[in-house]
């Protein structure tokens, strides 16, 4: 165990994450997303819903913009899980703006993400991606 480090974040996890660069992006899917065939570098986060995964790598990951699925794969539209998503980013302390992506935008971009974390979210259409932001060097000490 870690002090200030969620439990959810396993190593595997942690490294992924400090080993991002700046504009690397990372996709956090439900359990229904096909990740062991798309991802790049998979991490499995079984057991574990989106809602706690996203706020324990948010706690740790500076991200400049975040990207998010819509109810049916339209833009336009958003569920209880992208109201959740909305909210949780936007008061998270970190300020960047969360894109709502139709399907035909979202699963291209997952795809070329740097990893994808599987978590075993039942909630349809609950995939998040976040770019990585730089830190300037008065942060990093």
């Amino acid at each position: 165990m870690l002090i200030g480090i969620s439990p959810l974040l396993g190593p595997d996890l942690l490294h992924t994450l400090r080993a991002m660069g700046h504009g690397d992006e990372i996709a956090i899917v439900d359990g229904n997303y096909p990740a062991a065939e798309h991802a790049r570098r998979l991490i499995r986060a079984d057991g574990i819903l989106l809602m706690p995964m996203l706020r324990a790598i948010l706690h740790v990951l500076p991200v400049e913009a975040g990207f998010r699925a819509s109810l049916h794969n339209d833009a336009a539209q958003r569920g209880v899980i992208h109201h959740g998503v909305d909210d949780l980013c936007h008061t998270c302390g970190q300020h960047f703006p969360m894109t709502p992506l139709s399907g035909d935008q979202l699963y291209p971009r997952i795809k070329a993400a740097y990893a994808i974390v599987a978590t075993s979210e039942s909630e349809l259409f609950a995939n998040v991606i976040l770019r990585k932001a730089a830190l300037p060097a008065s942060a990093v000490q």
